[in-house]
Order: structure tokens, then C-alpha cells, then sequence
């Protein structure tokens, strides 16, 4: 009998050993990243199950993911789903997914490589070990930093960062970071469904309603690394989104109860799918 009534499919618990330590990838034209990266962390042998939520990849990643579970059976999942959605939506999904299927800590990192895989480890010890709710992979921090990244790529997220911290004062240094480990706790606390951004604002907001939330956040040094491989999802919509987006986390923590807002009272809601109309919308 299945323990978990959640559960929509109770021959996934009986599976596995250990649900602890999930990483969730979101993967849109990853080919040539995605087997790779997955090997990556498997191979640190620590118990790492991998959860790949792919916008339809017309490149052909999500095919690469389904060989690789004949490898992997009980330890590699993928969803995917129809359009490209957009980074908010996929980890939305990706949490909400992790946390119906039990795992105590739950990842998030890019496919391409820039966040190193062994820094997994780092991040769940800050977490399991070292008092953290939520521990970020800092660039920002000493001993982070960034290479072969552009100059107007390297200004745009040190000034992004930098304005959030002004606008919003959030104690966070790398408040764009996407390589981040929360706790179950956290995100069973935060009403997902109102986290609307998808790209930068999307990491802005987990971490400020976080903060607001009262969750300990700890940065934890990383060295990021340019993508070697495939192209960067970055697009002028996205940056905008950022900026207006750190406004209106202002705007409604000053004067409307972004606390109660976000503050989740009523348990896991099912998984949003937008339409592609909606999310791209979101972007201009």
C-alpha cells in the first residue's frame, strides 16, 4: 500500500532507497550538454537522484534523457512538457513535484555546466550540516568569481545584483544565482502559484520570499563557468523582467501584505502547465 496518498504513482517510492537529494534541470536544446551533465552526478556517487523537465526540445534532449533511464531506472525521471515555458515554470513544476514525492532536499543548477556538479556536496552541507534553509552557489562572495564569462555579461549580473540588494535590501549577494539548494520546509512554505517570473526576477523572488518567510539563506562560494556548448537562454525580455520585477517585489512588501500573499496556507497545489501564449507574454 502506498503511504503517501499524494503520490500519483506509488511504484516510484518502492523504487527507491533514500529520497533525500533531488536536482531539478530544466532543459530546452541541451543536446549537447545533457548526457553529460547527468553522468557528472551520478558519478559523484552520493546518492543524487536527477529530475529533467524539458519545454519540448526540439534538438531532440528529452530522447537523450529517456535512453539514459535504461542506465539510470531509478534514479533519472523526466517531464516533459508541451512549449517552451519558460525557467519560472519549470522549476515551479520541479518543486512542486519533488516535494509531493517526499525528497528532503531539493536542487536547482543549470545543464551547460556552469555550476560545477561537485559543488553539489557543498550546498547540501550548508544545508544538512551548516544551519541553512536555503544555500545559494555565490559568484559574489569571497571565493567565487566567474570565468570566460563577457564583460557586459559579468556587468548585467554584478549590477543586477547590486540593484536588488538596494531596491529590495535583501541580505544576498548573488540574488540572481541559479544554482541554489532548499530544504523541503522552505518550499512546502512558499505558495508557489504566486511566484509569477521566469527568468532572473523568477531567482530574485524564491530568495526574497525566502527572506520574508524568516528562512535561513547562506551563500556559499562557487566559481561559475561559461557554457562551452549550446546557446544562452538570455534574451532582453528576461532582463527587463528583472527590473520591473525587483520594483514590484518593493512595491507590494512596502505596501500590500506580500508576507500573507506568499506564505503557502493551503498545501501543494497540481502542477501548472501555462500556455506558451502566457508565458511568452510574460516576457515582453
Amino acid at each position: 500500500m502506498c503511504k503517501k496518498p499524494l503520490l500519483k504513482n506509488c511504484t516510484f517510492v518502492s523504487t527507491l532507497l533514500d529520497l533525500e537529494k533531488i536536482v531539478i534541470i530544466p532543459t530546452y536544446n541541451e543536446k549537447e550538454n545533457i548526457a553529460n551533465i547527468i553522468q557528472a552526478i551520478f558519478s559523484l556517487k552520493e546518492n543524487f537522484y536527477i529530475l529533467v523537465i524539458d519545454d519540448s526540445s526540439p534538438d531532440g534532449t528529452a530522447q537523450i534523457v529517456r535512453d539514459l533511464q535504461s542506465t539510470y531506472p531509478s534514479q533519472l525521471y523526466l517531464e516533459e512538457r508541451k512549449g517552451k515555458l519558460g525557467l519560472g515554470t519549470a522549476y515551479i513544476y520541479g518543486f512542486k513535484w519533488a516535494v509531493e514525492k517526499g525528497f528532503r532536499y531539493i536542487f536547482e543548477m543549470d545543464a551547460d555546466f556552469s555550476h560545477n556538479p561537485k559543488d553539489l556536496r557543498r550546498l547540501y552541507e550548508a544545508c544538512k550540516m551548516g544551519g541553512a534553509e536555503v544555500a545559494i552557489g555565490s559568484r559574489y562572495i569571497k571565493g567565487g568569481g566567474t570565468v570566460n564569462w563577457p564583460k557586459d555579461r559579468i556587468f548585467l549580473s554584478k549590477g543586477g545584483s547590486l540593484y536588488t540588494r538596494l531596491i529590495t535590501w535583501m541580505p544576498v549577494k548573488d540574488t540572481t544565482a541559479g544554482f541554489v539548494c532548499y530544504k523541503k520546509e522552505v518550499l512546502e512554505a512558499i505558495n508557489l502559484d504566486e511566484i509569477k517570473f521566469l527568468g532572473y526576477a523568477f531567482q530574485i523572488e524564491m530568495k526574497f520570499a525566502a527572506w520574508k518567510l524568516r528562512f535561513k539563506i547562506k551563500e556559499v562560494p562557487i566559481i561559475f563557468e561559461d557554457r562551452k556548448y549550446g546557446v544562452s537562454k538570455m534574451h532582453k525580455g528576461i532582463v527587463k523582467e528583472g527590473i520591473l520585477g525587483v520594483l514590484k517585489l518593493r512595491w507590494y512588501s512596502l505596501f500590500k501584505d506580500y508576507h500573507n500573499r506568499v506564505k503557502n496556507n493551503n498545501g501543494s497545489s497540481e502542477f501548472p502547465s501555462p500556455s506558451r501564449e502566457e508565458a511568452l507574454a510574460k516576457t515582453k
